[in-house]
């Protein structure tokens, strides 16, 4: 099995003030070892900025990436074209999004792990779950 985590799913993770924090913390833990752990390179770069920013520390967002994720996937032709089919089919979604859903898809995901309920049903191959307490 394999689950596609979005930025906010990470982000949820590595900081104990999150309002996601609880749940994304059983996830993550519930699936290391279990399933491949998978992001887009849009979440990575995202996380990275937050830690940046000062909302993470760097040291412990490389760590989480280079222990508990498998791979880090980046956007290539494929994925750029099927995120703007994507986006064109729901408009809502900004292209970040679109490129994380498509790159859950063409690299296997069984599921994709977000808070964004937009993207419940835009795509017929990963099953979006949405972590305890998104709106």
């Amino acid at each position: 099995m394999v689950a596609l985590l979005d930025s906010v799913a990470v982000a949820g993770f590595l900081d104990r003030d999150d309002a996601f924090h609880p749940a994304a913390d059983a996830l993550v833990r519930e699936l290391v070892g279990r399933e491949r752990l998978i992001v887009s390179v849009i979440t990575y770069a995202e996380v990275l900025t937050g830690a940046v920013l000062g909302h993470h520390d760097q040291a412990a967002v490389l760590g989480f990436f280079a222990d508990l994720v498998d791979a880090i996937h980046d956007v290539d032709r494929r994925i750029a074209e099927r995120a703007a089919d994507v986006r064109a089919a729901k408009p809502s979604l900004k292209l970040p999004d679109a490129l994380i859903l498509a790159t859950a898809e063409r690299h296997g995901a069984d599921r994709v792990i977000t808070d964004d309920h937009r993207w419940v049903g835009v795509l017929d191959g990963p099953q979006v779950e949405l972590l305890p307490g998104a709106a």
